[in-house]
């Protein structure tokens, strides 16, 4: 049996503690998702671990991320 699947988010746009509060925002509320981990890297593309309890599409990802007022520019599963 293979635990949770987590996928790393590659986020550009966010520049404080505040756009990680908005991101970790919008991606706990989705049901899919079961734990963050935030590295921000301001002026960069920041990294954004999401543990998954049921798989998500990259759609829907990225559509709640641009809700938040940040661009998805990469997904890699872990």
């Amino acid at each position: 049996m293979t635990g949770p699947q987590s996928l790393r988010l590659l986020i550009d746009g966010m520049t404080c503690s505040n756009c990680v509060n908005h991101v970790d925002n919008a991606l706990t509320s989705l049901d899919e998702v079961h734990e963050i981990m935030t590295t921000l890297k301001a002026g960069e593309t920041s990294q954004v671990v999401v543990t998954l309890n049921s798989p998500i599409t990259e759609e829907k990802l990225r559509e709640v991320i641009d809700e938040a007022g940040y661009s998805l520019v990469g997904v890699e599963a872990r």
